[in-house]
C-alpha cells in the first residue's frame, strides 16, 4: 500500500468519504473459515508481500476532494492493474489452510500464488474480502463512486477481489474498464467524456502531433460538471483535478 500525504479537508468531502468508510471486515457469503482481526506483520514478512497487501487494509479511504469518492492526488497511477505477486516464496496451495475451518474453493482460488510464506491465509484473504465489501457498499449509496474508486485503484486488490471472491460486483469493473484516471492517457479513444467530479480546478486538454493543443477545458467560467471532447487524432489527453473518467 503506497503512503501519502492527505490534504486539507475540502468542502463536501465529508459525504462522499463516508461512502468508502461504510466497508466492513466480515466475510462474504458461503465462507466458512473466519480470518482473525487484521493484524501487524513483521518488517521480514512485509518485505516478500505485494504493496497492496504488505499493511492492513486501511478503515477508511483517504479524504477526497469535493464532489468525488476519492482524491486524485500524485500522478496518474494505472486503474485496474492486478494485484503484483509477492516478492519471495508463497505458500503452496496444500498449505492454504486457516486456523479453524477451512477455505471455499472460490477463496483458494484467490489465495492461489497471493500468500507468502510464515503468513497467515486468512489475512490475505480479509483484504480482498473487505476491498468486496467497500466496493458493495459505495455502490449500494452511489454507484457512479464506487466505479469512480477502481478506475482511480482506490481500493487495494479490487479488481482480482471482484473477479475472484464477488464476481456479482462485475458490471461495476465492466463500467470502470471504460474510463480512464485523472493524469495522462495515451492514445485515447476519439469521443465525449464526463469527469467524475464537482470539484472545482479540473482541467484537460487533448494533444495531437507535436503537442498540438486540439482541444482544451472546461472554458472560460468553468463550471460543476466537466465533459471533454476528445477530436480525432488526439495522441495524448492530459488532466488535472479531475479524479477518473466516464464516456458521456
Amino acid at each position: 500500500m503506497h503512503t501519502r500525504t492527505l490534504r486539507p479537508l475540502r468542502r463536501g468531502a465529508a459525504a462522499l468519504t463516508a461512502l468508502l468508510a461504510l466497508a466492513g471486515c466480515s466475510s462474504q457469503g458461503g465462507t466458512e473459515a473466519k480470518p482473525k482481526p487484521t493484524r501487524s506483520i513483521s518488517d521480514a514478512q512485509a518485505a516478500a508481500v505485494p504493496d497492496d497487501q504488505a499493511s492492513p487494509a486501511p478503515e477508511g479511504p483517504p479524504v477526497p476532494p469535493e464532489g468525488s469518492s476519492a482524491p486524485p492526488e500524485g500522478p496518474s497511477k494505472p486503474p485496474r492493474s492486478p494485484s503484483k505477486p509477492p516478492k519471495g516464496p508463497v505458500l503452496p496451495d496444500a498449505k492454504l489452510t486457516p486456523v479453524t475451518g477451512s477455505f471455499t474453493a472460490r477463496e483458494k482460488k484467490y489465495l492461489h500464488n497471493r500468500v507468502p510464506e510464515n503468513m497467515d491465509p486468512a489475512a490475505v484473504l480479509q483484504v480482498g474480502q473487505e476491498a468486496c465489501q467497500r466496493i458493495e457498499r459505495t455502490a449500494a449509496h452511489d454507484r457512479e463512486a464506487a466505479i469512480g474508486a477502481l478506475i482511480a485503484g482506490d481500493v487495494p486488490s479490487a479488481d482480482d477481489a471482484i473477479t475472484q471472491l464477488c464476481p456479482e460486483l462485475k458490471p461495476l469493473l465492466n463500467s470502470a474498464a471504460t474510463g480512464f484516471a485523472d493524469g495522462t492517457h495515451k492514445k485515447p479513444a476519439p469521443g465525449t467524456y464526463r469527469a467524475l467530479t464537482t470539484a472545482e480546478g479540473c482541467t484537460w486538454k487533448a494533444l495531437g502531433a507535436g503537442d498540438k493543443v486540439l482541444a482544451s477545458g472546461p472554458g472560460p467560467g468553468g463550471t460543476k460538471k466537466v465533459t471533454a471532447r476528445i477530436p480525432a487524432g488526439t495522441r495524448t489527453f492530459v488532466s488535472s483535478g479531475c479524479y477518473a473518467w466516464l464516456p458521456a
